[in-house]
């Protein structure tokens, strides 16, 4: 593990640097608080670091203030803080402490004293890694299909929100788009539910690939899918969805060692900036259109316009 020095004496910088490099430590070593403050803050920081109370600069004290006073917004990376002073007057360690460090050592230091307490630091490192982690996972579970793992229903809903929005500030348009894959029942009924599984992630597999890296996906229910294309007016929007088709319809997929072709239907529409459309709207609006790609045959995009906010206002 990476661990930080911070001592402006060359004789006790020399002499802990060599004793943690003994007990495997990488050391990175600064030579005063200013220094030491400038790696805590660049790209890839030591988890742990040890830091002299009186430094020029900064001391150690106003190292510890200002990491955590900047943690509060970097909550992923959490830096354990041993101080290390010739001072040991009780009012010295109530101070210590309340800048933030996490322990406090008094020079000359014992060897095993600061080992042990290294230890303790390295594992409250260890567990605050296991605990976002095991957080990470799961917000992906919150937020992710279990089985396609792209956007669950009302994660991909929630992008529909936010793009929405951000087309409003921006005055430009956003493509919407509803994706049902054709006779997919079919597939379940003929050849098991692990084969009509396999078929749904490699639809989401070429989907993701044919698909812009800033479009989203999700997975609506079943074997439906809605789809976000930012920037998209409804000529793009069609285009983009005909890509998709494509990337489906042209490539056979095996089902049971038997390569099939799986088609997909798709229902688009897109909002745009003289058209108050709901996100609401929009989804009921694409599923008519997807109506429509059904009933032309399948395999095929079908497009329908939202109405001007003028004519949505004049009363029926």
């Amino acid at each position: 593990m990476r661990i930080l020095i911070a001592d402006d004496s060359i004789v006790s910088r020399h002499l802990l640097e060599a004793t943690l490099r003994k007990w495997g430590y990488e050391v990175v070593v600064a030579n005063d608080g200013t220094q030491a403050w400038n790696i805590l803050q660049g790209e890839n920081p030591p988890r742990l670091a040890i830091l002299d109370w009186v430094m020029p600069g900064l001391t150690g004290p106003e190292v510890c203030s200002r990491v955590r006073e900047t943690s509060k917004n970097r909550e992923l990376d959490y830096t354990y803080i041993v101080l290390l002073s010739s001072k040991s007057q009780r009012e010295d360690l109530i101070e210590g402490l309340e800048a933030g460090a996490d322990d406090y050592l008094t020079k000359p230091f014992d060897q095993h004293e600061l080992k042990v307490r290294l230890r303790a630091g390295t594992r409250i490192i260890d567990l605050q890694r296991e605990l976002v982690s095991a957080r990470e996972e799961l917000r992906d579970q919150a937020t992710k299909d279990f089985l396609t793992r792209i956007w669950n229903r009302s994660s991909i809903l929630d992008v529909l929100t936010r793009e929405l929005a951000r087309a409003s500030r921006e005055k430009r348009s956003v493509g919407v788009v509803l994706a049902d894959l054709d006779r997919f029942k079919s597939v379940n009924d003929t050849y098991g539910h692990f084969a009509g599984d396999a078929v749904l992630r490699e639809f989401t597999r070429r989907m993701t690939a044919a698909m812009r890296p800033y479009d989203s996906i999700g997975r609506y229910g079943g074997e439906e899918f809605l789809i976000i294309l930012p920037g998209c007016d409804e000529r793009c929007t069609a285009n983009q969805s005909e890509r998709l088709r494509a990337a489906l319809a042209n490539e056979p997929m095996l089902i049971g060692d038997v390569a099939h072709v799986v088609t997909c239907s798709f229902g688009a529409t897109s909002w745009r900036p003289d058209a108050n459309s709901t996100a609401d709207e929009l989804i009921h609006l694409a599923d008519d259109a997807l109506y429509m790609a059904k009933h032309q045959g399948r395999n095929c995009v079908a497009v329908l316009t939202p109405p001007a906010a003028e004519a949505a206002a004049q009363p029926k």
